[in-house]
């Protein structure tokens, strides 16, 4: 095909996915992290300020915010808080002060951001033609820009496009340095390598997928050559290594400290890294003290491993207090498009049949996608099909070179492969503007992915102006909402008006009214709160009774509207014992006692209505009383699965021994 064509086909699918990105992101209100990505983001341009979001590198969140450079925005003041706590409540303010619902920052802000998703398109077109030629290219980049998933998150203010991007970019550009060396190629390498790590923390895997692709090279090298070119691939490796954590400390303006002068974090490093044990806080300590990576990002790297370990799963309608090595897997299949599966399959037969021959370019994918899949299998952060955005890239490329290695054989092959990559496309446009809450026809659609998975996969609190558009429809109805990404981001700033239920989040922000024990009337429930992915079991879900009723209406495939009578006990009693809770920590212990007397009333066998009772009678120095309220509520979550009592457990035991 002559190059102009190529490039006007390359222009139009460009076009497509900017104009479907940009619709997507224009109807969708702030998702669950962007506000702390954007807060964080434009602090680092405006006052150099690496702390208030170390979870993430800042490449994506810079990138991002260049937008809002030479604006004096309002800035809220600080408030000593966590770090995730006040990066989160500040980005909330931030944006709620300087854009509120009208979504001009938000949506500068994401475009800029979805340049990094054109630049994933790009690569996976350049990588893939280098690798199997013209055809394959194009085929690896339909599959990528109409991918649901891709589509969901392209122009998010969130790190996982960019990531994707860089895994690919950094193999691709190793394979071009081991196929022709250089030391052009060689420092490209190295500084795209730099780019990943400071995009997202999981970039650190790059360094076992270059040594597995250097051990390929090594053993696929006759014998005479093999030493030489060990030692000079792991010069290599080492040259690439040095470089890209040059990269990445100039992204922190090559300054150790998290925060500008006179500022300091909510926590030292080795306070926060010792919950993982000495060995692991004797290491990253070690790297601290001696300035060898910036303290942001290590506190960064500590924070993935301390996430990881509390994370609920849900999956198959089931909660899981903890990860399952089959999430993934499950993920996928769920996920996926039948046609982009169907592909992937075809390229499998045609590897095993030798139509699709092994060599050293499905190495460069095979290996890493691998080593990627295979890490996230055993990592307990099961919360998002967006985790596997990285293996997806790899995937495009391989189907891509499978349906041009196969559609050189003969007429019928050509028209399967043709078949399954408009499934692919189809399946998509058919799920659109609901990318997010995709599932393929096997498993029931957008309409039944909320009863297989949650979280990201469905519902990451981006149905704010739909509600806004229901309650305008609905001006006499009283409304009780279960809002996933409440208190983090406030229904609100978006002109809605509902009374808010508890959840997770209001246990450890705050926010939650004390709703009535028995309501009649309409409440909304998100499907985050509906299936309870943040609780490690289903039986501390206040609204787990829900998931067994039909949905008067479902609001933008996310947000489900129940009419009548409810018995809302569990939810009043959560909720008073929360807001007793805050009470406690505000010096105002009565209040608190009457509040948490009151929930355990309502709920007699509520963990956190006892706990929380007894945290007001230490307060107002009633410690034996105290104690056997602690007592019960240890009694009760021991009751839960093992698993489950983390939850509660050690800060019961804590208690109960004062």
């Amino acid at each position: 095909m002559p190059a102009g064509r190529l490039g006007a086909i390359m222009a139009a699918l460009i076009a497509v996915q900017l104009c479907i990105t940009a619709f997507t992101v224009h109807r969708e209100s702030l998702t669950f992290d962007e506000e702390d990505h954007m807060y964080a983001g434009y602090m680092m341009w405006h006052a150099h300020d690496y702390g208030l979001n170390p979870e993430h590198p800042p490449l994506v969140k810079l990138l991002a915010t260049i937008p809002l450079l030479g604006r004096n925005l309002w800035i809220p003041p600080s408030h000593d808080r966590d770090f995730k706590v006040e990066a989160y409540l500040n980005g909330r303010d931030w944006l709620a002060r300087n854009d509120g619902d009208r979504n001009q920052m938000v949506f500068q802000m994401r475009m800029a951001a979805d340049l990094i998703a054109v630049a994933l398109s790009l690569v996976v077109y350049f990588a893939t033609r280098e690798y199997f030629g013209s055809w394959a290219a194009l085929v690896a980049v339909v599959l990528a820009v109409f991918d649901p998933t891709v589509l969901a998150h392209s122009a998010l203010v969130t790190t996982d496009i960019g990531v994707s991007l860089f895994f690919l970019a950094s193999t691709w550009c190793f394979y071009r340095y081991v196929k022709r060396p250089s030391l052009l190629r060689l420092i490209v390498a190295g500084v795209v390598a730099g780019l990943l790590l400071a995009t997202k923390h999981s970039g650190v895997l790059l360094a076992p997928m270059l040594l597995l692709l250097i051990c390929y090279e090594v053993i696929a090298a006759g014998r005479r050559d093999r030493l030489h070119l060990a030692i000079r691939l792991a010069g290599a490796f080492c040259f690439i290594v040095v470089i890209g954590v040059l990269v990445l400390w100039c992204f922190y303006g090559f300054r150790y400290s998290a925060r500008p002068p006179g500022l300091k974090m909510s926590t030292t490093l080795a306070d926060y890294v010792a919950p993982l044990g000495p060995h692991i806080g004797a290491i990253i300590n070690g790297i601290g003290k001696l300035h060898l990576l910036p303290e942001s990002y290590l506190i960064g790297l500590v924070d993935v491993e301390r996430a990881a370990s509390f994370y609920p799963t849900f999956v198959f309608n089931t909660n899981y207090a903890h990860g399952v090595w089959w999430y993934f897997p499950s993920v996928l299949l769920i996920k996926s498009t039948l046609g982009l599966l169907a592909l992937c399959a075809l390229g499998v037969f045609a590897l095993v049949t030798r139509k699709f021959k092994w060599r050293r370019e499905i190495a460069y994918l095979a290996i890493p996608a691998l080593v990627y899949f295979a890490v996230a299998m055993v990592s307990n952060m099961n919360i998002g099909a967006r985790h596997l955005l990285p293996f997806y890239t790899f995937l495009f490329v391989f189907a891509g070179g499978a349906v041009a290695a196969l559609s050189q054989l003969s007429s019928r092959w050509r028209v399967v492969c043709v078949a399954a990559l408009a499934a692919h496309v189809l399946s998509s446009l058919l799920a659109f503007p609901h990318s997010m809450a995709y599932a393929n026809e096997a498993f029931g659609g957008v309409k039944n992915v909320h009863n297989l998975l949650s979280d990201a996969n469905v519902d990451w609190g981006q149905q704010l102006y739909q509600v806004k558009q229901w309650q305008k429809q609905h001006p006499k109805e009283e409304c009780w909402l279960a809002y996933f990404a409440y208190p983090e981001i406030l229904p609100e700033t978006y002109g809605i008006h509902c009374h808010h239920l508890p959840t997770m989040d209001t246990m450890w922000v705050g926010g939650a009214e004390n709703v009535p024990s028995v309501l009649e009337g309409t409440v909304l429930i998100s499907a985050g709160d509906l299936s309870g992915c943040e609780w490690p079991a289903a039986s501390l879900n206040p609204f787990d009774r829900f998931r067994s009723r039909t949905p008067d209406e479902v609001i933008d495939q996310a947000v489900f509207v129940y009419r009548g009578r409810f018995d809302l006990r569990r939810a009043a009693a959560l909720a008073r014992a929360q807001n007793a809770l805050l009470l406690v920590s505000a010096g105002q212990a009565t209040n608190a006692l009457s509040l948490a007397e009151e929930a355990v009333r309502m709920d007699p066998t509520g963990i956190s209505a006892h706990q929380a009772l007894g945290d007001a009678l230490e307060a107002t120095g009633r410690l034996p009383e105290a104690r056997k309220e602690w007592r019960v509520a240890l009694g009760l979550n021991r009751q839960l699965s093992s698993g489950a009592q983390a939850l509660y457990g050690p800060d019961l035991e804590a208690r109960s021994k004062r």
